[in-house]
């Protein structure tokens, strides 16, 4: 979700070649920088969708994915935004309908409000578990092994900024 410039989505297909992956993202240039990648790497096992998160049930099929990672999304700060945030209750009835039974929902962001809120509604909603979350990943290697082989533009330059990434990993049932 919000793949930026396929940073991750490129990444994470050179990582697990047996495995498929899809960017999305609303803004072209970004589907784009990251196709571009995926070709340049001749990577088969990735593609992009331009579109917004909320047509996921448009493009895929009750129970078809396994996993979501939701890498640095716009935190919404403005109260009157909370519900456009990728963590909002709205959305994670989309991600519960799209996710097979023990699928994984990432998110990886800077926004100590959004980490917060996330969590907060995530422990709040009937069924969903926490299986980790950490306001600094790179102090706690062990949750995310692979932290350090794939950063997004944003996460490199939070880090040279001292900002702590924030991770929360979460299944819906």
């Amino acid at each position: 979700m919000g793949c930026g410039k396929g940073e991750y989505t490129v990444g994470l297909a050179a990582r697990y070649p047996e495995r498929n992956f899809l960017g999305l993202d609303i803004k072209g240039e970004r589907i784009w920088r990251g196709s571009t990648r995926a070709r340049e790497q001749e990577l088969t096992n990735v593609g992009f969708l331009r579109t917004q998160a909320l047509t996921l049930l448009a493009h895929f099929a009750p129970g078809e994915l396994s996993e979501i990672w939701i890498t640095f999304p716009d935190p919404r700060p403005r109260l009157g935004d909370a519900k456009r945030r990728l963590t909002a209750p709205r959305f994670l009835d989309l991600y519960q309908r799209v996710l097979r039974p023990g699928g994984l929902v990432h998110l990886k962001t800077d926004s100590e409000a959004l980490f917060d809120y996330s969590l907060e509604t995530v422990q709040a909603r009937p069924g969903a578990t926490v299986l980790a979350h950490t306001k600094d990943l790179y102090a706690t290697p062990e949750l995310l092994p692979h932290a350090e082989d794939i950063q997004t533009h944003y996460e490199r330059r939070y880090r040279s900024e001292g900002i702590p990434i924030k991770y929360l990993q979460f299944q819906l049932s």
